[in-house]
C-alpha cells in the first residue's frame, strides 16, 4: 500500500511538472513573434540626417567624421549611445564619380574602433576593416578616388569580434555616390525633399531605458529588438510634398530581416540595389533586405493620404524554427503623409541605366563556399591568414551555400558581385543587378560573379564574411588579397597593423 501511495504521489508529480514544462514550451514558443501592427503611434516627425559639410583642399574633397557617446531620446529617457558628430549615427557623405576624397576620421570614444566603407571599391589599406585600426584619441585620414556608379553605400565600424556592439551603439551613416552616367534624371533627388535616407535598425531596451544588447536564448543570430528605429526615430512619421518620393532603404540592424512592403498593398518601383540602380525599374509590393543589404525604392502617393511601410514576415526559408530568428514578425515602421497639395515628379522610366553584364566565360577561377555554424569552410576567422589571393583584373565565379538551418548572408569587400544564378536559374529581377551582400536561404547555391580591379597589395587583405553580425564577431570571415599577374599573397602581420593604430 505504501508503495503504490508512492508512486501515486510519483506520477502526480511527474505529470505536473510535464503540463508545467509544456505550458513554459508553449509560452516561450508564443513569446517569439513580435507583431506591432497598427500599434505604432506614429508622433515623430522623421529625423533625415544632415548631409556632411566637406571642402575642397588640393584637389581633394574632405570630410570629417568624430566618434562620439552622447545620449539619445528613443522615447525613453536619455538612452547612452555613440554616433559620428553627434549622438547617434553619423551625417550622410556624399561624393561624385572621379572625386578623390579625403575622410578624417577622430576616435572620441574610450576605445579602439574602426570604420568601414561598406560597398565602397578602394584600397585595401583604406577599406577600414579590422586592420585598420582606430585607437582612442586618435585620427585616421584614408583617401581614394571614387571610382564606381552612383549607389547607396554606407558606413560603419569593422573592429574584429567586436562590430556588433559598435553597430548597435549608434555607429553608422549613409555615403552617397553621384555620376551622371549612371543616374536616371527622371527619379526622384532632391535629398531629404523626396530622396530620403531609411536606416531600418531594431532596438531592445532594459528597466533604465539602456540599449540591451544581450543574445537572444534560442535564435542563435544575436540581438532581435523589438522596437524599431528609422534614422533613429521611433514612431517616425515623413511629411511628403511630392507625387512620388525615393527611398533609400538601408537594413542597418544587426542581425535582423526585413521584407518591406506597404500596409494598403500599393505597389512600387525597385530602382535600385547594393551597388546602383537596375537596368529596368521592376514594379513590386515587397523587397527583402537582409542585414547590410539597400534598395532604392520609388512610391507614388496621392493628396492628403496616408499610408504606413511595414516589414512583413520575411521567408528566411528555415522552416518552423524561423519565428526565433525573426522570421515571423511583423511590423510598422515608417507613416508617409501626403501634403493636400503635392509637387508634380515625372513617371519612374522603365529603362533605368546600362548594367554591364559580367560572363561565365571571362572567368579565371572559380571558388567555393560553405557557411555553417561559425565557419566558413570549416574555417574561423584567423587575422594572419590569407585564404585565397584572386590576381588583378581577373574575372571569378564565387559558389556560396548555407549549409545549415540558421540565417547567413554573404557580404564581400572591395567589389560589387553580381548574382549569375540562384539555384542553378537566373536570378530574380531584385538580384539582377549590382550587389556586395546577398542572403543566402538554406541550402540554396548561388554563384557570384565578380571582377578584381585597379588595387593590388599583397600584403594586407579585404573580408568577406556573413553580415549577421553576431556570427561575423564569433569567427564567420575570411581574408583574401588581391595581387599583380603571377603574384603570391604576402604575409598578414596584424602586429604591424596594431602598431600602426594610433595613426596621428
Amino acid at each position: 500500500m505504501r508503495l503504490r501511495r508512492v508512486l501515486a504521489v510519483f506520477g502526480i508529480v511527474v505529470a505536473l511538472l510535464c503540463t508545467v514544462c509544456a505550458g513554459a514550451g508553449v509560452w516561450i514558443w508564443n513569446i517569439q513573434v513580435v507583431d506591432t501592427t497598427g500599434e505604432v503611434d506614429f508622433t515623430r516627425p522623421l529625423a533625415v540626417p544632415p548631409l556632411a559639410p566637406s571642402r575642397m583642399e588640393d584637389g581633394k574633397r574632405v570630410f570629417d567624421l568624430r566618434a562620439q557617446a552622447g545620449t539619445h531620446d528613443f522615447g525613453r529617457g536619455a538612452t547612452p549611445t555613440w554616433g559620428f558628430n553627434g549622438d547617434l549615427l553619423g551625417p550622410t557623405l556624399r561624393a561624385a564619380r572621379g572625386e578623390q576624397v579625403v575622410v578624417n576620421v577622430t576616435n572620441a570614444l574610450d576605445q579602439t574602433t574602426t570604420v568601414h566603407w561598406h560597398g565602397m571599391h578602394l584600397p585595401p589599406d583604406m577599406d577600414g576593416g579590422p586592420h585598420q585600426l582606430v585607437a582612442a584619441g586618435k585620427t585616421w585620414s584614408p583617401s581614394w578616388r571614387i571610382e564606381q556608379p552612383a549607389a547607396s553605400l554606407w558606413y560603419h565600424p569593422h573592429l574584429h569580434g567586436e562590430t556588433a556592439k559598435h553597430v548597435y551603439q549608434g555607429l553608422a551613416g549613409m555615403f552617397l555616390i553621384d555620376d551622371p552616367a549612371t543616374s536616371a534624371a527622371a527619379l526622384p533627388h532632391e535629398y531629404g525633399v523626396d530622396d530620403i535616407p531609411v536606416i531600418v535598425q531594431d532596438k531592445n531596451f532594459d528597466g533604465d531605458g539602456k540599449l540591451d544588447d544581450a543574445p537572444g536564448v534560442f535564435g542563435g543570430v544575436g540581438i532581435l529588438g523589438d522596437t524599431i528605429a528609422v534614422n533613429g526615430t521611433v514612431g517616425p512619421y515623413l511629411q511628403v510634398t511630392t507625387q512620388r518620393v525615393r527611398l533609400r532603404l538601408l537594413n542597418g540592424s544587426n542581425a535582423r530581416a526585413y521584407d518591406f512592403g506597404f500596409a494598403d498593398g500599393r505597389r512600387f518601383a525597385l530602382v535600385g540595389t547594393d551597388g546602383g540602380l537596375l537596368e529596368s525599374a521592376y514594379e513590386t509590393d515587397r523587397v527583402m533586405l537582409s542585414p547590410g543589404e539597400r534598395a532604392e525604392i520609388v512610391v507614388t502617393v496621392r493628396p492628403g493620404e496616408r499610408t504606413v511601410l511595414r516589414s512583413y514576415p520575411p521567408d528566411l526559408g528555415t522552416g518552423v524554427f524561423g519565428r526565433f530568428t525573426g522570421g515571423e514578425d511583423t511590423f510598422d515602421v515608417l507613416q508617409l503623409r501626403a501634403a493636400g497639395t503635392l509637387a508634380a515628379r515625372p513617371e519612374v522610366p522603365q529603362r533605368l541605366v546600362a548594367v554591364p553584364r559580367l560572363a561565365r566565360a571571362d572567368a579565371a577561377q572559380q571558388r567555393a563556399f560553405k557557411l555553417s555554424g561559425h565557419n566558413i569552410n570549416g574555417s574561423q576567422m584567423d587575422m594572419t591568414r590569407v585564404d585565397f589571393a584572386p590576381e588583378k583584373d581577373t574575372t571569378e565565379i564565387w559558389k556560396v551555400v548555407n549549409n545549415d538551418g540558421q540565417p547567413h548572408n554573404f557580404h564581400v569587400h572591395d567589389v560589387q558581385f553580381q548574382v549569375l544564378t540562384r539555384n542553378g536559374a537566373a536570378p530574380p529581377p531584385q538580384l539582377a543587378g549590382w550587389k556586395d551582400t546577398v542572403y543566402l536561404p538554406p541550402n540554396e547555391t548561388f554563384e557570384l560573379i565578380m571582377k578584381f580591379t585597379d588595387y593590388a597589395d599583397a600584403d594586407t587583405p579585404y573580408m568577406f564574411h556573413c553580415h549577421v553580425l553576431f556570427h561575423e564577431d564569433a569567427g564567420m570571415m575570411g581574408q583574401f588579397v588581391v595581387v599583380p599577374p603571377g603574384g603570391k599573397p604576402g604575409v598578414i602581420d596584424h602586429g604591424a597593423h596594431l602598431a600602426h593604430a594610433g595613426h596621428h
